[in-house]
């Protein structure tokens, strides 16, 4: 047999010279073979059956979860909550406000979803039974998912590609998990599997009527979705290129996915005032600290995308992919690139979908949490090129028969490595909605039967206790609560600042929170009072941890506090006598704007995160600082002397910072040595150095470039004349 026609026999929907064509098959015009309505009923039959086992596994999980629950539904992350909170809020007219009154926030990371879900809940579906209604579309979802890979894998390579690809993806543990979670994974891998397989099917005529549609809900449902129809959208500009068929009309259907993207952020701009949905400015490394450093971001975003290969690699303990399964990808890709001139620009747009798609996620602090679930979305279309890897290297086998026998015999070997994973999924997502059950749940139950029904709560995790609790809540992380995320992400004393700052009415009355990330911590708000304990109750988690000793949550025990806002704005208080012109409340993101507030680090990568602390009957907020800082002033009397006093603490061997007023030397300031209580230091500026009504106020290190540093915790400054 010539290469020539090898290539031809394995052209997708022609018959190998071992599968003489049937009489009823009839030649196309571009000379390729159309199958009989037989042959077509037959491959239609083995997609459906995927579907079916795709549907049979997923339930399987479920009873899993309910045999782990005695009976009852429960979600194996609080963030499938998050969802059902904001849509069962849509299905009563509350248009995505967390609380009922609430202004519009953003934290849902799936806004197609949500209403989704809205539309079930206006139908009559609320509580637990939201929750199966949510699992019961993952699940239908994912069966269909299977059902088009199959389909798409047999339009690429033919019927053993589509239905061996069908089969992966039916019994994949990691998708499986997703589908049965009660979050968005079952209906993002349906959006994708189908965006492709739709383009795959209007390639040919060069004009794409499906796949800009189903693009566009793709990137309404996740913001990786957005990414990979973005890609979607480059290669059908590509296609309508290389054909000459660019009108007008063609060209704004194959932009509807990147119209819909922009659509959805000019929402979040006339909603929230910002670009930024709230997931994005409490988890993304582009905000989540203090200070931001470029090398910094890409030294953590790198580290994200060196473990999300590995997974795909499937060379490490999490079965998230069978072994050397990245390998294959990559193969079939490259395969398909080189044979299969036709499919060039799919290939290029799923390898760069995919990059953009690991890229975008790992940029989040999120990234490896729950089970890699912004990833498992993209698993089906994976395992269909990572199939085409497979056959790609039974390519390499001179004889037909032999070649047929070993494309099966490598397919089998990652579907023998899948399967022996799955039930390790299963028992996971149990454990893991039992662990959701000891805590949130719970929590959320006892919330709702104990707490006066006025109360605000206060939360780390937001979603079950809220759904549950059936109270108002504050998300001290800020996905639910917008202005939240930034001082949560400054530390413990911004995100005291931010809460107090509340009108007294809106304050949290309690708070059910735990003690490690995400979020600040919060056992100085114990210290300083403002938790009263001990506690009301405790919650700890007695389910047991995995065979890695990992749990779906990252504390051991939940607190639920009452609130005493006694000593809110006590820090407030000048220190010193006298006629105060300005103050710069540190560790307050709002005062800290308004004075043009910033840290001027001497130590590249260090975060000048915010302090809470109590000193008798004064709660403050404060920074750590290495080094010095700047600050504007206003309000002040040119040319009278000015007195700059500040709350620090200090025990470093550096305590000595230099003095600018607008640039200009005002000489050295020697804090005090205070390194267990904070204590109250005086700076005199001479009254020839205020020659205006702002003046900007810069502490530096004496020696610049050498250590030791000056170390001290600033507390705030007060400007008297």
């Amino acid at each position: 047999m010539t290469a020539e026609t090898d290539r031809q026999a394995d052209q997708p929907g022609e018959p190998t010279p071992a599968e003489a064509p049937e009489p009823s098959e009839s030649p196309t015009v571009s000379g390729a073979r159309t199958p009989s309505p037989a042959r077509s009923a037959t491959r239609d039959r083995a997609a459906w059956l995927v579907g079916a086992l795709a549907l049979l596994l997923g339930s399987a999980f479920v009873a899993v979860d309910l045999a782990y629950n005695q009976g009852n539904l429960i979600a194996p992350i609080d963030d499938a909550y998050i969802h059902l909170q904001y849509a069962s809020q849509l299905g009563s007219g509350h248009f995505f406000e967390y609380n009922t009154g609430d202004p519009v926030s953003t934290g849902a990371s799936s806004l197609l979803y949500v209403f989704a879900l809205g539309a079930a809940h206006a139908l009559g579906f609320s509580g637990t039974a939201l929750l199966a209604f949510a699992v019961a579309l993952g699940l239908v979802c994912f069966a269909a998912t299977a059902l088009l890979t199959c389909r798409l894998g047999t339009a690429l390579l033919g019927r053993a590609v589509g239905v061996w690809s069908g089969v992966l993806t039916a019994v994949s543990g990691p998708l499986l998990w997703g589908a049965a979670s009660g979050m968005e994974v079952g209906l993002t891998a349906l959006l994708v599997t189908a965006s492709v397989l739709a383009f795959v099917r209007e390639r040919p005529r060069a004009r794409f009527t499906w796949t800009p549609v189903v693009a566009g809900l793709l990137a309404l449902v996740r913001p990786e979705g957005l990414f990979f129809a973005a890609v979607l959208c480059v290669a059908m500009l590509w296609t309508l290129w290389r054909a000459r068929a660019l009108t007008p009309g063609r060209i704004l259907a194959s932009v509807v996915p990147l119209l819909v993207g922009v659509a959805q952020y000019v929402f979040f701009l006339l909603a929230t005032g910002t670009l930024r949905a709230n997931g994005v400015q409490s988890k993304s490394h582009l905000y989540d600290r203090p200070i931001f450093y470029p090398g910094e971001f890409v030294d953590r975003t790198f580290a994200n995308i060196r473990i999300v290969v590995d997974h795909f690699t499937g060379l490490n303990n999490t079965d998230f992919t069978f072994p050397l399964a990245l390998v294959f990808f990559l193969g079939g890709i490259a395969y398909l690139l080189v044979t299969r001139p036709e499919w060039r620009a799919l290939c290029l747009a799923v390898a760069a979908g995919f990059a953009a798609v690991v890229v975008s996620a790992a940029t989040l602090s999120t990234a490896l949490l729950h089970e890699l679930r912004y990833f498992q979305p993209f698993l089906p279309l994976f395992l269909v090129f990572a199939a085409a890897g497979g056959y790609a290297l039974t390519r390499l086998v001179p004889r037909e028969g032999p070649r047929r026998y070993a494309l099966h015999a490598v397919l089998l070997v990652m579907l023998l490595f899948t399967v022996v994973a799955t039930p390790t999924w299963a028992v996971r997502l149990g454990r893991q909605a039992a662990t959701i059950r000891d805590t949130d749940v719970s929590v959320g139950a006892w919330v709702s039967g104990n707490l006066p029904e006025d109360a605000i709560v206060g939360v780390k995790d937001v979603g079950a206790i809220a759904y549950f609790g059936d109270r108002r809540v504050v998300d001290t992380i800020g996905l639910a609560t917008n202005g939240m995320a930034e001082a949560s992400n400054n530390g413990t004393g911004s995100l005291y600042e931010a809460l107090r700052s509340l009108p007294e009415g809106e304050r949290p009355t309690h708070f059910a929170v735990y003690e490690p990330w995400p979020g600040a911590a919060m056992r100085p708000f114990v210290d300083a009072g403002v938790f009263a304990s001990p506690p009301l109750v405790t919650f700890s988690v007695r389910t047991p941890p995995d065979l890695n000793n990992r749990r779906i949550v990252p504390f051991t025990e939940m607190h639920v506090y009452a609130a005493d806002w006694t000593l809110a704005g006590s820090g407030d208080r000048a220190p010193i006598p006298g006629r105060v012109r300005d103050q710069v409340n540190v560790g307050s993101l709002g005062s800290e704007d308004h004075h043009d507030y910033e840290v001027r680090s001497a130590v590249p990568g260090f975060q000048p995160n915010t302090v809470l602390r109590r000193q008798g009957d004064v709660v403050d907020s404060g920074r750590t600082i290495v080094g010095g800082e700047r600050l504007t002033a206003r309000g002040l009397i040119p040319g009278r002397p000015l007195t700059v006093a500040t709350r620090v603490l200090s025990g470093a061997e550096n305590r000595e910072v230099r003095v600018r007023i607008d640039g200009r030397d005002a000489g050295v300031w020697r804090l005090p040595d205070s390194p267990d209580a904070w204590t109250t230091a005086e700076f005199t500026v001479p009254g020839e150095l205020v020659t205006s009504p702002e003046a900007t106020v810069e502490l530096e290190p004496t020696r610049p470039l050498l250590s030791p540093h000056p170390e001290y915790t600033s507390f705030g400054y007060w400007f008297v004349q």
